[in-house]
């Protein structure tokens, strides 16, 4: 005689399984009598002149007409009127500069800044205590001193 292949284990296994999908669909067609029962929920959601969400449309009233043409996406324009004119080439004095590893500082006569410069960056090889002119741009850490000439 044959043993059967549903163990204890497999059998409560499915009877659990059962329970769950009973539960469930009792769940479910309660769910569907409480919102019968509380009917439907807000059917529009509007925003008013505040920027809320309200169950009522919003005044009209109220409303503001604005012109697409006047707005503006990204950044505005700068008026040259706004900005104060200055000279990009500065005056230094050369403090420190190594050839064999082509790099240097220079300070700045007029605001005693300290600014790094390479040697891809020179015009005139120079030499410490050398005046010197040169412009500013961005480096990786701050300013570096560029096209720099001896004076």
């Amino acid at each position: 005689m044959a043993k059967s292949q549903q163990t204890y284990s497999k059998s409560e296994k499915e009877k659990k399984r059962l329970k769950k999908r009973e539960e469930k669909q009792k769940k479910k067609e309660a769910r569907k009598l409480e919102s019968k029962e509380n009917g439907p929920g807000i059917q529009f959601a509007y925003v008013d002149h505040d920027g809320n969400l309200t169950d009522t449309p919003p005044d009209p009233t109220k409303k503001i007409k604005i012109d697409a043409s006047t707005i503006e996406i990204g950044v505005p324009k700068r008026d040259d009127s706004d900005v104060e004119e200055f000279d990009p080439v500065r005056n230094g004095k050369v403090s420190f500069f190594d050839t064999s590893k082509g790099f240097g500082f220079i300070i700045d006569t007029e605001n005693q800044e300290k600014y790094f410069t390479h040697v891809s960056g020179l015009i005139d090889e120079i030499a410490e205590n050398d005046k010197v002119s040169f412009e500013l741009e961005k480096g990786m850490k701050g300013m570096n001193a560029v096209r720099v000439k001896k004076i």
